[in-house]
């Protein structure tokens, strides 16, 4: 398992992305809903992508985050996806982590809507809208 400051230096990739600040709820679900469809990933909230820097969460924000978090995947996620979310400290600053790991029930899609254009996956540091070829193919 690496140490953050060895997960810091890592490019985003298909398991792997950082945010400075709290995504919008649709961007987070999305990213939540690719991770869960390919083979997991960690989302680090507080960190600056380019150039990578850390900026860290105001400690006293932790824990509503971490609520807006949950509520964010299980209001806008299906079937359910359980986050593991956790706080890190780097440089005297707070970063949540958020571990997605791959679902055992895909497609994950947007909830309460059509599941062929609400099915995302990762491709490379990016979310994309799955085909209905991929789709089929997560259903399995």
């Amino acid at each position: 398992m690496l140490k953050l400051t060895e997960i810091l230096q890592q490019p985003e990739g298909r398991k792997l992305e950082f945010k400075a600040t709290l995504p919008t709820n649709s961007d987070l679900a999305k990213t939540i809903i690719a991770f869960a469809n390919d083979a997991g990933g960690e989302l680090y909230i507080g960190v600056k992508d380019n150039p990578r820097q850390v900026i860290g969460v105001d400690e006293e924000e932790l824990i509503s985050m971490e609520e807006r978090i949950s509520n964010i995947i299980h209001d806008s996620c299906e079937p359910v996806i359980l986050p593991e979310i956790s706080f890190l400290r780097h440089d005297q600053k707070h970063i949540i982590k958020v571990q997605i790991y791959k679902g055992s029930n895909p497609p994950y899609h947007l909830k309460n809507k059509n599941v062929s254009e609400n099915t995302f996956i990762r491709v490379g540091s990016t979310n994309r809208q799955a085909t209905s070829d991929i789709i089929d193919e997560l259903d399995g």
